[in-house]
């Protein structure tokens, strides 16, 4: 990920945080280093100590009515032990003209000062989703993302085993494609992640034999999705004889990605085996599992249950058997 500096926030953001520079452009070359954001109400007001003076910093209408109660001597004193803790940004909100000394120093310590017509509430949420979405943690990774009955699949397994063309059958059975070949899977929150496509990829597909095809064109732009939650990883493997595989599916596998626990199935392909059916039945018995119904668990209590039913019937028969 590149780094981000105040320079390209302001180019990407100007319109959508509707942003207005009020200071030289000396300080855009400061670099963002986090995506938190702080109001310095403290830090106005002389207290530093524990100032968060590594993020974007917002004021709004309550910091500038106190530096307006202020004379210019104190405001002078008062913004210069701030900006001294250099910070990479300040914004000022709801299109209030703030006092000149703001201005002043933040010319003088090379910190950029921007001015908006939003509200506080809104320019904080809309620069917290940019933040934690550009300083969200990713990784790109070899396979194939598709959308099945609304559960996030993510492909994966050797090259050649057939992930694009599962997801190409889907596709065609009216399911819709993510990403094929390479997925860029982001962390968006502390139990889930998103995968999407390359930008230069886009909804492209490799078919052995065919080529280079885009899935929008051919099936339609229902066909696509530009990004899903992955919910459910398929491992596609060659089938193996000497590999135990899962039968019963009572003990479950998972995998984690960027520290997020996901199930894990593994599908041995062979000839003639219909993988997009099963793939259309694992995501349906995913969403029985998230609304709390596991097919495995049930049916191995009640067979459990019908065994010690049968034991307890032939202990009794045994025990009231005095021939």
């Amino acid at each position: 990920m590149s780094e981000l500096t105040v320079e390209k926030l302001y180019k990407q953001c100007k319109e959508m945080f509707e942003l207005y520079l009020l200071t030289e452009e000396d300080g855009l070359k400061k670099k963002i280093p986090t995506p938190a954001i702080n109001r310095p109400g403290l830090a106005i007001a002389g207290f530093t100590l524990r100032f968060a003076n590594n993020r974007a910093q917002i004021l709004g209408e309550t910091e500038l009515a106190y530096l307006n109660s202020l004379n210019r001597e104190q405001r002078l004193d008062q913004l210069e032990n701030m900006f001294r803790c250099d910070m990479p940004f300040l914004i000022v909100t709801k299109a209030i003209n703030p006092p000149p000394e703001l201005v002043e120093m933040g010319n003088r310590f090379n910190t950029t000062v921007f001015q908006t017509r939003l509200s506080t509430a809104d320019l904080v949420m809309r620069l917290s989703g940019y933040l934690d979405e550009y300083f969200a943690p990713f990784i790109n990774t070899h396979g194939t993302l598709v959308d099945v009955y609304g559960v996030g699949m993510l492909y994966t397994g050797k090259s050649g085993v057939g992930k694009s063309e599962c997801a190409l059958d889907l596709v065609e059975r009216g399911h819709r494609l993510v990403a094929d070949d390479m997925v860029r899977i982001t962390k968006k929150g502390p139990n889930y992640i998103v995968g999407s496509g390359n930008d230069l990829l886009g909804h492209h597909m490799e078919v052995r034999g065919i080529g280079i095809i885009d899935i929008e064109r051919l099936f339609g732009i229902r066909s696509i999705r530009m990004q899903k939650r992955v919910e459910c990883e398929v491992r596609l493997q060659l089938w193996d004889e000497t590999t135990d595989y899962e039968r019963l599916g009572i003990e479950e596998m998972y995998t984690t990605i960027l520290g997020v626990e996901i199930p894990i199935i593994t599908v041995p392909v062979s000839p003639g085996k219909n993988i997009t059916v099963i793939s259309e039945v694992i995501a349906m018995n995913q969403m029985l599992k998230v609304y709390g119904e596991n097919t495995a668990q049930q049916f191995s209590r009640k067979l459990s249950e019908r065994m010690q039913r049968r034991q307890l019937a032939t202990r009794e028969y045994l025990q009231s058997d005095f021939e």
